[in-house]
């Protein structure tokens, strides 16, 4: 922090002339300290009496006297070569009205701070009151009377050309909160940032071993799955697919058709299921078991303090659950197109006519399936040259059939050379088979994986390090580089699973308590929720042959299997990787209808080293899709076809 007497002895302190007012200012295009002292140095000059400034997080702190002139410092820092953003107080906080609410406005489609200007300039035109919009979060805060219409400002924001979400009433930060085990005031025995599966799971283990907790959150309550990601997303998959089914069922004498698509009430189901479950999961938990919820943006200010909106908390040791976000790949003009992700395509009132889709993992190709299956056409792409790269070669193989003959175009070994936007649609060029083309459509769906949450965290000043991608880098027991400080879920970028980061909650909530409790994650299973589904879990072929072992495998196309037959749906396949000395069972990976389901029998195959032989001798139900493992077991060393029906 630098004060004006540090640079100018004649100057009087501010400070000693009164209370002073602090601000924070988001400052764009700082990379180094000498930065953050060149920018420094214009607010001093603008007038500041303090300031500070953060390369790392993108932002400056300043003290002045008196009303602050906030035009005067934005232009003081642009005059210096950096790019001013939105500037917000911070104390002394303003005397609560009342008759004044506080809200929170999810808001796609921004990528930089003019973005932000250009939000919080329509929402002031709507009537809201001291509005901050933060293009890195995609959402705005502001205030307004309590009984405000709220459609106006979602309307102001969707005139200035941004898509806009459902204004949410926030609660007051003042609001009644609970307070357990030992201690009092702001130190506590873990504090949590973070609100989604794996924060919860970490503050339910903390509280049922006697933790004072608290729990530190942006946004919007229960993290990404039960908002944005699984429940929004699974939901309407269904929904898809019984539409789907309807004009494409396979069975003779019955008579069935797909009449039409009313998505607005579609996303209106959904929505009540999202806040259904965020309740029922996650707000009512918090009264059950009695930890502190502070609403606010966390930063280290050191190893053991955290600060939240001008509030000091104490801990003995911290859990990061943050969390991440749809990443955005470097492709030229695509910052300056009208993109989708996955959250702002599951809030679509219109079904687009042709989604085309960049990226084909699992957000990919769920979503492109869905909103084919919804009646639109869909063009899916992707840089590799195989489909599901990190799978065994079947399974990408089968997928990319059942695709293409469902009628959804697939490029693959795709280079994307830039995106443009007309008034005809979205415009992407590629080179893909040697041939240069432009794939146009009405919609374009960004899906190429996603970025750890961790830029606001200030996890320098705590000594916590983070990897190439901005991901918090943890040990076997989830501990960072600063002993007191933990982290669990998708802000690690390990598996990309909510029960992944449910289980690793536990065990960082447990190990920050002074547990030693190593995570293991060498059977966790994965599910992609087309149709049919993908389920994998363990070592592929070549993994089991890079870790040592001599694999083997069977492959049984799921025509082999009764359950398929009687269904009438034979696409698919079940491969088993075993090794070839032990028979030990190393790998389950399946393309069929429930493969999902039927993973768990392979997750406890693989967890508990079970072999080949032990699965062929375990019963399983006739015509159910779990027969199939069997089945695929079997083929190791017969030919199943040359079997009756329920052979053993």
């Amino acid at each position: 922090m630098t004060s004006s007497t540090d640079n100018n002895a004649g100057r009087q302190s501010a400070a000693a002339a009164g209370e002073l007012t602090r601000l924070r200012m988001r400052v764009d295009g700082m990379t180094c300290p000498s930065c953050e002292r060149h920018v420094e140095q214009a607010l001093l000059n603008a007038g500041a009496a303090e300031a500070g400034a953060d390369f790392r997080r993108g932002e400056a702190v300043v003290s002045v006297q008196g009303p602050p002139d906030e035009a005067a410092l934005r232009a003081a820092v642009e005059a210096t070569g950096y790019r001013p953003g939105l500037v917000e107080r911070i104390s002394p906080e303003p005397e609560a009205d009342a008759d004044q609410s506080q809200y929170r406005l999810s808001v796609e489609g921004m990528t930089c701070t003019d973005c932000e200007r250009h939000v919080s300039e329509a929402l002031l035109d709507a009537g809201a009151l001291n509005p901050v919009a933060n293009f890195r979060r995609g959402e705005a805060h502001f205030s307004a009377p309590s009984a405000a219409e709220l459609r106006p400002f979602e309307e102001a924001v969707a005139s200035a050309g941004y898509r806009p979400g459902q204004v949410e009433v926030l609660t007051p930060q003042r609001a009644e909160t609970h307070r357990n085990g030992r201690g009092g005031g702001d130190r506590y025995d873990l504090a949590i940032v973070g609100s989604g599966g794996g924060a919860f799971a970490a503050a339910i283990t903390a509280t049922e071993r006697g933790a004072r907790v608290v729990m530190i959150e942006r946004g919007t309550l229960g993290g990404t799955c039960v908002n944005i990601g699984c429940v929004p997303s699974k939901t309407q998959l269904r929904a898809g697919e019984l539409y789907w089914h309807a004009a494409h069922q396979p069975f003779q004498g019955i008579r069935t058709r797909a009449e039409s698509i009313d998505l607005p009430g579609m996303v209106h189901q959904k929505d009540e299921l999202v806040a259904s479950l965020r309740k029922e999961k996650y707000g009512d938990l918090i009264d059950a078991y009695g930890w502190e919820l502070v609403r606010g943006e966390a930063a280290f200010e050191d190893s053991g303090i955290l600060r939240v909106d001008g509030r000091a908390i104490q801990a003995d040791g911290f859990v990061v659950a943050t969390g991440a976000r749809p990443a955005v790949p470097p492709i030229q003009g695509l910052n300056r197109v009208d993109y989708l992700t996955s959250t702002s395509l599951l809030n679509l009132k219109r079904l687009p006519e042709h989604l085309i889709v960049i990226g084909a993992g699992y957000v990919g190709l769920e979503l492109g399936q869905l909103f084919h299956h919804l009646g639109s056409r869909v063009t899916l792409m992707q840089r590799s040259e195989r489909m599901l790269s990190g799978y065994d070669p079947e399974i990408g193989d089968v997928v990319h059939e059942v695709l293409t003959a469902e009628g959804i175009e697939v490029l693959l070994g795709v280079t994307y050379l830039d995106v443009k936007q007309d008034a005809a649609g979205k415009h992407v060029r590629v080179r893909a088979g040697g041939h240069e083309r432009t794939i146009q459509g009405d919609a374009l769906l960004v899906a190429t994986g996603r970025t750890p949450n961790t830029e606001a965290l200030n996890l320098a000043s705590a000594g916590v390090n983070i990897g190439s991608r901005g991901e918090i880098v943890v040990d076997e027991h989830l501990r960072t580089s600063n002993p007191r400080v933990f982290a669990a879920g998708d802000v690690t970028l390990g598996p990309q699973y909510v029960y992944v980061a449910a289980h690793e909650g536990a065990v960082a909530a447990e190990n920050a308590l002074g547990g030693t409790r190593p995570v293991d994650l060498r059977a966790v299973p994965g599910v992609t929720f087309t149709s049919p589904s993908i389920a994998t879990v363990g070592l592929t072929e070549e993994a089991a042959r890079q870790a040592g072992h001599g694999p083997k495998s069977s492959i049984l196309p799921l025509h082999a299997v009764p359950r398929a037959l009687v269904h009438r749906d034979e696409r698919g396949i079940f491969k088993v990787v075993a090794d070839a000395h032990t028979d030990q069972v190393l790998g389950v990976h399946i393309v069929a209808e429930n493969a999902g389901d039927v993973i768990y029998a392979g997750v406890l195959a693989v967890r508990f080293h079970l072999t080949v032989k032990d699965l062929t001798d375990t019963f399983a139900p006739y015509l159910t899709m779990s027969e199939g493992l069997k089945l695929a077991a079997q083929t190791f060393g017969r030919d199943v076809s040359k079997l009756s029906c329920c052979a053993a």
